[in-house]
């Protein structure tokens, strides 16, 4: 398949949509990504796009969800943000995407060594950052009681952090 059709979305469940995020997950670590012509997809995908999934991501430029899921051009909508937390403009692009353009699933993606998790473990306050990070302080809170050594430094208390931001985001988005 070139790119996602109104049709090849139509007739996809969210368990399917989910499988192919796996395989093309899959492709990605075993190197054996999709060859695309991205200009060709460009152009279909001018008159209309039919994305399958809907991923909510940080935006380190290590992690792009088209690539480490093997997407092309018009299979995902990708959100992106600093710490990949939930708010309000971010569940109306979620709204937005699943209610309106069709996609089957939504994928709330964490990584590791992410910088906005580091900086609310290091309480960082630098201008529009602190309110950001805000938004992640009350799991750092929660966690960092548990440890010793408290701080991005601790690699362990850092990555407790990046997990539970991600079950927290899923809690948000079922329960709003």
């Amino acid at each position: 398949m070139i790119t996602q059709s109104k049709e090849s979305q139509s007739g996809l469940s969210p368990e399917g949509a989910l499988q192919l995020l796996k395989e093309g997950n899959e492709r990605f670590v075993n190197r054996s990504m999709t060859p695309r012509d991205l200009i060709e997809q460009v152009s279909i995908t001018g008159s209309g796009q039919y994305p399958f999934a809907t991923v909510l991501h940080c935006i380190d430029s290590r992690v792009s969800a088209e690539l480490i899921f093997d997407q092309g051009i018009g299979d995902l909508f990708s959100i992106r943000i600093a710490g990949n937390f939930i708010n309000d403009d971010i569940l109306g692009s979620m709204e937005f995407a699943t209610k309106l353009a069709g996609t089957k699933v939504l994928v709330v993606l964490g990584h590791t060594h992410c910088g906005a998790v580091k900086g609310a473990c290091d309480h960082v306050e630098m201008g529009n950052l602190t309110g950001m990070l805000s938004k992640i302080t009350p799991i750092v809170n929660k966690v960092e009681k548990h440890y010793d050594e408290k701080g991005s430094k601790n690699e362990e208390l850092v990555q407790e952090v990046a997990e539970l931001n991600v079950k927290h985001g899923l809690d948000v988005i079922r329960h709003r």
